[in-house]
């Protein structure tokens, strides 16, 4: 049973960790020196399911994610534009331009 327990520690710190080193990545070019708790934990999910095949400390993983941007969820994109990544007039064109409101 305690090595089932450490398993799943170490398995969340991981976790933990590329969620983190994710967000340092987005939080990276515009100057940021951490990403904020909000998008770490908000994104994690939408980074796993389009753009996992980048090391989330790389220059491409941003690229990803905006190339992705119509597919991301709501908890990512308004936790980014509450961070000031994205501006809302960037989501709204975003939206417009998909059809959506």
């Amino acid at each position: 049973m305690a090595e089932r327990s450490q398993w799943a520690r170490l398995c969340i710190l991981g976790v933990a960790g590329s969620i983190g080193a994710f967000a340092a990545a987005l939080a990276a070019s515009n100057g940021s020196e951490a990403a904020s708790t909000r998008i770490k934990f908000a994104c994690a999910r939408d980074y796993y399911a389009h753009c996992r095949a980048f090391d989330p400390k790389s220059p491409e993983v941003r690229a990803c994610m905006r190339a992705a941007g119509e597919k991301l969820s709501t908890r990512c994109v308004n936790a980014l534009v509450a961070e000031g990544e994205v501006s809302p007039k960037e989501v709204a064109q975003r939206n417009e331009a998909a059809g959506r409101r």
